[in-house]
């Protein structure tokens, strides 16, 4: 009997380790220490967004970069100092942006409720409002994050997706950080705001399978001839082109319906839907059809994508300065 009891307990203390990590965060762990904090930061976003039209699309994309290196834990914030080699200047990194509003938050949010509430929440609170002022969904923000002392800079590359990896690359970038297929295509509905750089898909253009003049067959011929107008071969590589012709500014569902009609942009996109067998090509199907069901998945995929390795607890720090380690 008391082997038995030995046994029950030590099932428990694991399930409550597996668990822990995610278990600590909560949408109500501020209600009490800076219970404001949502309507502070929204407030900034809102005049940010009437500046920048695009911030929407920045601010999310700085929370999945962060939570795909090493986890959410603010990492990709910090600059190079002693000690520190900053994940900005990783290419895949280049042209993340956003970082002045972060900022921003941060500093409003310590002149009402100082040292309380971190950076890689920001984050999270950051994406989710951005996008409800885009017309997007929303969702119960879990919160509790603390914030490396460290950054990462090693391991941006094999974290990252790149619009030139191959999709089963891509994909497993997804499943090594414990997300599905769903999330996969969710999260990747987020190009349904924002531009992306000529040279990021130019190769789809001109020189697909190095073939010179080749274009991708997956491209609809019309949307190729112009994005060959937009970008022309061998010039106008950082020329900005919206990821979603039809509406480029809104976050709705007309990213799938686009991938439907061969118009994705980024080869990764389009592999989401031209990939014979794959299971994406139902989902992406699925939320063409249904605006409601995409917005439903893509918050509780940002909800998954958030709870990616968090530091709770006494582990890490709430930075004063995100760019920065106390």
């Amino acid at each position: 009997m008391n082997t038995l009891f030995q046994f029950i307990a030590a099932a428990l203390f694991l399930a409550a380790a597996f668990e822990g990590s995610n278990a600590q965060l909560s949408a109500t762990f501020y209600a009490t220490t800076c219970p404001n904090v949502s309507s502070v930061a929204r407030s900034i976003l809102e005049q940010a967004q009437q500046n920048d039209v695009r911030i929407g699309a920045k601010l999310i994309r700085l929370q999945f970069h962060d939570c795909f290196v090493n986890g959410c834990d603010g990492s990709l914030l910090l600059d190079n100092a002693d000690g520190i080699e900053t994940e900005k200047d990783e290419p895949q990194n280049a042209s993340v942006d956003g970082y002045g509003v972060v900022d921003d938050i941060k500093t409003a949010l310590e002149n009402v409720c100082p040292g309380v509430v971190s950076c890689s929440d920001i984050l999270a609170i950051a994406a989710q409002i951005s996008i409800s002022l885009d017309g997007g969904p929303t969702w119960e923000v879990q919160m509790g994050r603390r914030d490396s002392r460290t950054a990462h800079r090693a391991a941006v590359a094999a974290g990252i997706p790149s619009p030139f990896e191959s999709f089963d690359n891509v994909r497993a970038k997804f499943t090594n950080v414990g997300l599905d297929s769903t999330d996969f295509v969710a999260l990747s509905g987020a190009h349904t705001i924002g531009r992306a750089q000529c040279f990021t898909f130019t190769r789809r253009l001109y020189n697909f399978n190095n073939v010179s003049g080749n274009a991708d067959p997956s491209l609809d011929p019309t949307y190729l001839e112009t994005l060959r107008q937009a970008c022309p071969e061998n010039t106008g590589g950082d020329t900005l082109n919206n990821l979603d012709p039809t509406t480029p500014n809104g976050f709705d569902n007309n990213y799938f319906t686009n991938l439907q009609n061969n118009r994705g942009l980024l080869q990764s996109d389009q592999d989401l839907f031209s990939t014979s067998g794959s299971d994406t090509v139902a989902i992406v199907n699925r939320f063409a059809n249904s605006q409601s069901d995409f917005f439903d998945s893509f918050g509780q995929s940002m909800i998954n994508m958030g709870n990616i390795s968090p530091l709770t607890g006494t582990n890490g720090e709430i930075r004063a300065d995100c760019k920065r380690v106390n």
